[in-house]
C-alpha cells in the first residue's frame, strides 16, 4: 500500500505555511471556490513526480512576492516510511528522499506512483497532440524507468538537431555529418518509444473499455488508434528523406515527437462527435484504467486525486464512481468538493469513512 500521512506546504501558491494530516483512506478536501483545495492536491502530486500537474513555470507554484517554496512529505509505501522534500528557491530547485538528494529527478519517477483526475484533463481529447503525449509518457515513465531514459534522451538530441537546422549554413560536410550523428541517435532512443508505445496500448483499450462501460452506464465501443510514421516506414530512412524538407524548414518534420492518438467512440473521432457526457465518461475511464494498470504493474495502488468530480458528473455516474474509488482495490484516495455535506453523503452506502478537510 501506498499512503501520505503529513504533507507541509511553506509559500507554494496561495499557502504561506500550512501542515495536514491524513488519518484515514479517502480524504475529502472541502471548501470554497479559491481556497486551496486543487492547490493541496497539487502539493500531493509534485511530490510524487517532482513537478505540478498544472503547470512548469515554478514562478506560478511560488507564493506571491516570496522567492521560492518548499513541500515536505511523510509517506508509507509497502509498510516502509519516507520523506519526500522539494524545495526551489531562487530559481534553484532540489528533490530529495529520506534526504538523500536526488542527482536527476528522472530517477524518482514511479517511486510514489499517483494518478489525477482534474477539469484540464478534457485537453487530452480537446487539445493538441502534445497533451495526448504527456499523458501517455507520463504513464508509461512510471512503469517503464527505460522508456523515461530514453524520452530524455530523445527530446534532449531534438533540441540540438532542431538548432543545428536552424543555423546550418550552405552544404558544409560537417554539418552534414554532425546531422547524420544526430540522425543515428534519434532512431536509436525513438524506436524503444515508439514500440512502448505501440505494445501498451494494444492492451490497454480493453481496460478503457470495461471502466467506460461501468462508468457511463451503458456500452458504446471505445477506441485509441495510436498515429506514427514510424509504423508505415523505417525511422532513418524516414529522416534521410526528410532532411531536404527540414533544412527549408528548420525543424525535425518526423519521428516520435509528432505522434498523436485519437480517440474514437463507436469509431467517430470523440473530439468532434461525443457529447459532453461521454467525452467526461471516456476521461474517467482512461484515468481510472491508468489507475488498474499501474497498481497491476507495481503491486499496490497508485495515490488516487480526484478534483471537483462532482461538478464535472452527474449524479448516476458520481454515485457509480464513489461505489468504485470505496472498495477495496482501491488505495488512498483524495476528493475535492465545494460542500462538505454533499461530499459526507456520497460515501454513506459503502463502508468506507472519510475524513474531512475544511479549507
Amino acid at each position: 500500500m501506498l499512503h501520505i500521512r503529513k504533507i507541509s506546504l511553506t509559500q507554494f501558491k496561495n499557502y504561506t505555511r500550512q501542515d495536514f494530516r491524513f488519518d484515514q483512506r479517502v480524504v475529502g478536501i472541502t471548501g470554497r471556490n479559491g481556497s486551496g483545495k486543487t492547490n493541496l492536491l497539487d502539493a500531493i502530486y509534485y511530490l510524487c513526480f517532482t513537478r505540478s500537474y498544472f503547470t512548469s513555470n515554478e514562478s506560478q507554484n511560488t507564493q506571491y512576492q516570496t522567492n521560492g517554496f518548499r513541500l515536505e512529505g511523510y509517506f508509507e509505501k509497502q509498510g516502509q516510511p519516507a520523506k519526500i522534500v522539494s524545495t526551489v528557491k531562487d530559481g534553484k530547485k532540489e528533490v530529495a528522499l529520506n534526504d538523500e538528494k536526488y542527482d536527476r529527478f528522472s530517477r524518482h519517477i514511479g517511486q510514489f506512483p499517483a494518478v489525477i483526475i482534474a477539469p484540464d484533463d478534457a485537453e487530452i481529447i480537446l487539445g493538441g497532440s502534445e497533451e495526448r503525449r504527456k499523458w501517455l509518457d507520463t504513464l508509461l515513465s512510471q512503469l517503464y524507468p527505460d522508456y523515461l531514459e530514453h524520452l530524455i534522451a530523445y527530446q534532449k538530441i531534438l533540441v540540438q538537431r532542431n538548432t543545428l537546422l536552424k543555423n546550418i549554413t550552405g552544404s558544409g560536410q560537417e554539418q552534414h555529418s554532425l546531422l547524420d550523428v544526430f540522425d543515428e541517435q534519434l532512431v536509436r532512443h525513438g524506436i524503444p518509444v515508439f514500440e512502448q508505445r505501440k505494445a501498451f496500448l494494444t492492451d490497454f483499450i480493453p481496460q478503457v473499455q470495461q471502466l467506460y462501460d461501468y462508468i457511463a452506464g451503458t456500452h458504446e465501443v471505445v477506441n485509441i488508434r495510436y498515429q506514427c510514421t514510424l509504423q508505415e516506414e523505417d525511422y532513418a530512412a524516414q529522416l534521410r528523406a526528410a532532411r531536404f524538407k527540414d533544412l527549408q524548414l528548420q525543424r525535425t518534420s518526423t519521428g516520435i515527437h509528432r505522434d498523436d492518438l485519437q480517440f474514437l467512440l463507436n469509431d467517430h473521432p470523440m473530439k468532434s462527435s461525443a457529447s459532453q457526457g461521454q467525452r467526461k465518461s471516456s476521461l474517467f475511464a482512461l484515468k481510472l484504467a491508468q489507475f488498474e494498470v499501474i497498481k497491476q504493474f507495481k503491486q499496490f495502488a497508485p495515490l488516487l486525486l480526484l478534483d471537483d468530480v462532482f461538478e464535472k458528473l452527474d449524479q448516476e455516474r458520481v454515485t457509480r464512481l464513489i461505489a468504485l474509488v470505496a472498495g477495496p482495490s482501491y488505495g488512498q484516495v483524495f476528493i475535492t468538493d465545494t460542500h462538505a455535506e454533499r461530499l459526507q453523503h456520497s460515501f454513506e452506502g459503502t463502508d468506507q469513512t472519510i475524513q474531512l478537510i475544511n479549507i
